[in-house]
């Protein structure tokens, strides 16, 4: 990240008031104000995990925010997607979210692409940015988001939930494991929200906690969830964290990788992978 320079970024009057409860905190203060101002996110859906994620960083503040989503308001979403109300039903959800968040703070800058993420696009649309922040529901485009910040070397925090669970691991390529380290190939089956159900309140937990680091690791707060796996038990209330395992085979980071440059990331695997619900998928 290129924050260390923030002679041209200054907090008005106004945002001095807004973020006085962040510039308190001597871990943060002024000058970590600044950085989150000077930042340059993106997001990945503004679903279950989109929702308290966007939520929190449009609050706190963070400078400019791209999202990514391309799906519209369904009835079953309410149970916990916190961003939409009914009069949102059949709308697409960037434009109701848009519209929220700027509500919400109006100084910063917030833009939507509404469409999905593929091969095609993927490599353009994610371009530019401090951090990735993944809150997908499909392991077409977890998969697509790693190889993308693996070969542009952009830090990834990806999260997901199932049932009474959820996860988060965040990723610096080249640095530590990947998402391929841990997920090497699309499962036959997977079990998803729409056939086995989730807690709406775990989705809130999980994307609070993802909103949570990436502020720490915007404002290079330590230790932070980067090269760490976090699982969340909501029925034993268990928190557990491990390094991401490396995998010496991995088809991209390992030893002796398959996949050399961003153009290797085949359209085939990318559909099969498409037709397949996500491990923890949110969004069902």
């Amino acid at each position: 990240m290129n924050l260390q320079n923030l002679s041209d970024v200054t907090l008005t009057p106004h945002e001095l008031s807004r973020y006085s409860r962040h510039i308190f905190l001597k871990e943060i203060g002024k000058k970590g104000q600044l950085k989150l101002k000077k930042s340059t996110i993106i997001v990945i859906g503004a679903g279950g995990l989109g929702s308290p994620l966007l939520l929190y960083l449009t609050a706190a503040g963070i400078g400019k925010i791209k999202v990514i989503d391309y799906d519209i308001v369904s009835l079953t979403n309410l149970q916990r997607q916190i961003l939409y109300r009914m009069e949102d039903v059949g709308r697409l959800k960037s434009e109701v979210a848009l519209d929220q968040l700027i509500k919400l703070n109006p100084e910063i800058s917030i833009e939507f692409t509404s469409e999905r993420l593929t091969p095609k696009n993927a490599y353009n649309i994610i371009d530019k940015v401090d951090l990735v922040v993944d809150g997908s529901d499909n392991f077409a485009t977890r998969f697509l988001v790693n190889d993308v910040c693996y070969f542009k070397k952009i830090p990834l925090i990806t999260g997901g939930v199932l049932q009474f669970y959820g996860m988060v691991m965040g990723i610096i390529p080249q640095e530590t494991p990947c998402y391929r380290c841990l997920f090497e190939r699309p499962p036959e089956y997977v079990e998803n929200c729409s056939t086995v159900g989730v807690l709406g309140p775990v989705v809130g937990v999980i994307g609070t906690i993802m909103a949570t680091e990436v502020i720490k690791f915007l404002l290079g707060l330590t230790p932070n969830i980067m090269g760490n796996l976090l699982r969340y038990e909501s029925l034993s209330l268990e928190f557990r964290i491990h390094p991401l395992p490396q995998n010496e085979s991995c088809s991209i980071c390992g030893k002796n990788p398959l996949i050399k440059s961003f153009d290797q990331t085949l359209s085939d695997y990318y559909e099969i992978c498409l037709s397949q619900p996500s491990f923890l998928n949110e969004n069902s």
